[in-house]
């Protein structure tokens, strides 16, 4: 009776092994390039320039910068939604480098698998 499934001799054939060498570098390569991107500072400007927020590519604000102009003690509000506008951009930016980092890596693999 024949043998059915398997691969002749039991092993692993060698595109197995070779995608699994691949696998195992595209994963190093992923490490140090998401270290490399925690490393990376962005900063985000709003109300013409007066208040700037940087941020580090692990998404923790790492800086707050304001100019007098902007502190009016008599409209809070206008502070605040500055500085939000502002940490919003840097977390974006932030989000896109991180997206052209996956990008880069995966070489635009996507989401185009028919699973």
């Amino acid at each position: 009776m024949a043998k059915r499934g398997g691969f002749p001799g039991g092993g692993m054939p060698g595109n197995m092994s070779n995608l699994m060498k691949q696998a195992q570098r595209m994963q190093r390569q992923m490490e140090e390039g998401q270290k490399e991107l925690e490393t990376k500072e962005f900063t985000g400007k709003a109300g013409g320039g007066a208040v700037e927020v940087s941020v580090n590519g692990k998404k923790e604000i790492i800086g707050i910068k304001l100019a007098e102009e902007i502190v009016d003690p008599e409209d809070i509000e206008t502070l605040q939604d500055a500085i939000m506008a502002a940490a919003n951009e840097a977390f974006r930016q932030a989000d896109e480098a991180s997206a052209a980092l996956m990008g880069k890596m995966t070489g635009g693999l996507g989401g185009g698998f028919p699973f």
